[in-house]
């Protein structure tokens, strides 16, 4: 090695998922198979970070060469407290899941699930209309709350929405307006009767979680219905829907899709959502 090479800075952009715990992450088989693909120089890597230390990491990270991260459970609202700059999205959100780490030394916070969910259904049905009718949505946790955004941003007319804690389902309306409907959650059924798509947002029908137990009767035929499950990705709610007559969306393609955006911003190149990629992920 020469003098020069040995003096000279590599500037390899790094960047990661923080999350506790961060073992379960697909993020980095996601973006290394972007990075490789498309050639580029960088890393990407799962980084556990305990509650108590996510505000010295973050602002660790970018002394030691990294360009933004992604952020999961437990730290998506805590992070919104430690940004310099939050984009409108994430604020009405209330979670953040991508972090820039800028040149200035600022911290930019945003949330890109809402527009992974849409980017997937426009994908995976383009046939899909928002405005033909209203969605109804199971669930009113973080991914509930970005769905909703996304969904009255894109047209639909009505959101209704049914939450085991009703409470929780209340806060989104006082937050979001009158589009958005609450309903019992023993009034879930009921509550799918002529909706042009129905989304389950919350964790039942997952691997190691408990069923969904809502009927789909009145869900009508031509409804759209995708779940933001993708362990398993064929979950019960979409085969009972696809039964139904339904066209079903996994929810797979939320996750490939929500980390395109941040991607391109730390690495310069926007990538591609296929079947490649789907592969790569799932193996």
């Amino acid at each position: 090695m020469s003098e020069n090479e040995h003096n000279e800075p590599t500037n390899v952009p790094l960047a990661g998922v923080i999350g506790w715990p961060i073992a379960h992450s697909r993020s980095p088989r996601l973006h290394g198979h972007w990075l490789q693909r498309y050639g580029l120089k960088g890393h990407y890597v799962p980084l556990p970070v305990r509650p108590e230390h996510l505000a010295e990491v973050l602002r660790t990270l970018p002394r030691a060469g990294f360009v933004g991260v992604n952020v999961t459970i437990p730290h998506k609202e805590a992070v919104l407290a430690l940004a310099d700059v939050v984009t409108d999205r994430a604020a009405l959100i209330g979670a953040a899941n991508t972090l820039i780490f800028r040149p200035d030394g600022k911290i930019h916070a945003d949330n890109t699930d809402g527009y992974g969910f849409i980017a997937n259904l426009r994908q995976s049905a383009p046939d899909w209309i928002p405005e033909f009718g209203p969605a109804a949505i199971l669930g009113a946790g973080g991914a509930a709350r970005a769905v909703v955004a996304s969904l009255l941003d894109a047209g639909v007319p009505e959101v209704r929405l049914a939450n085991r804690t009703r409470l929780r389902a209340e806060q989104i309306r006082s937050e979001f307006g009158a589009r958005v409907v609450v309903y019992d959650w023993g009034q879930a059924g009921n509550m799918l009767e002529g909706v042009a798509t129905a989304v389950n947002a919350t964790s039942l029908g997952m691997e190691g979680a408990g069923s969904l137990r809502v009927p789909l009767d009145a869900l009508p035929p031509e409804a759209l219905a995708t779940d933001l499950v993708y362990t398993p990705l064929d979950t019960p709610f979409l085969i009972d829907a696809r039964a139904r007559g339904c066209q079903t969306v996994d929810g797979l393609g939320m996750l490939l899709h929500q980390a395109a955006p941040g991607f391109e911003r730390w690495f310069g190149r926007k990538p591609e959502v296929d079947d490649e990629l789907r592969r790569a992920v799932l193996a």
